[in-house]
């Protein structure tokens, strides 16, 4: 009996390695034994071109997490003046934990969060 490991072109899983719902997420895809890598933006930045691209994908109110304590974190003033695509990349480049987590990208898509039956459909 052969044993065929799922492969796919790079799937590339961006996040903090200390984030719950990170850690589920790439331990979902080694138990699917699914190749990826692991982009820790915390460490190693990500860009206003990124941020833009995942933002044209989902939409910025998708990407920018306005659940997290960063977030809440900011002042009202702040928070109010968050009403582009623009002003939302900003604050994304600014403090790197209010982005959404994780996002997955593979074959020029995104995935937003963690997902279980939305993995299962994309992955499978």
């Amino acid at each position: 009996m052969v044993n065929i490991i799922k492969t796919h072109t790079t799937i590339t899983v961006y996040g903090i390695p200390h984030c719950d719902t990170v850690k589920k997420a790439m331990l979902w895809l080694k138990k699917e034994k699914i190749d990826f890598v692991f982009h820790n933006f915390r460490e190693s930045g990500i860009t206003a071109a990124k941020l833009q691209t995942w933002c044209k994908q989902a939409g910025w109110e998708q990407i920018l997490n306005k659940k997290s304590t960063t977030w809440r974190n900011l002042s009202p003033e702040q928070q109010a003046d968050v009403t582009t695509q623009k002003a939302a990349v900003q604050v994304m480049l600014n403090h790197h934990s209010i982005i959404k987590r994780p996002v997955i990208e593979y074959h020029e898509k995104i995935l937003v969060g963690f997902n279980e039956a939305k993995y299962e459909q994309e992955f499978k």
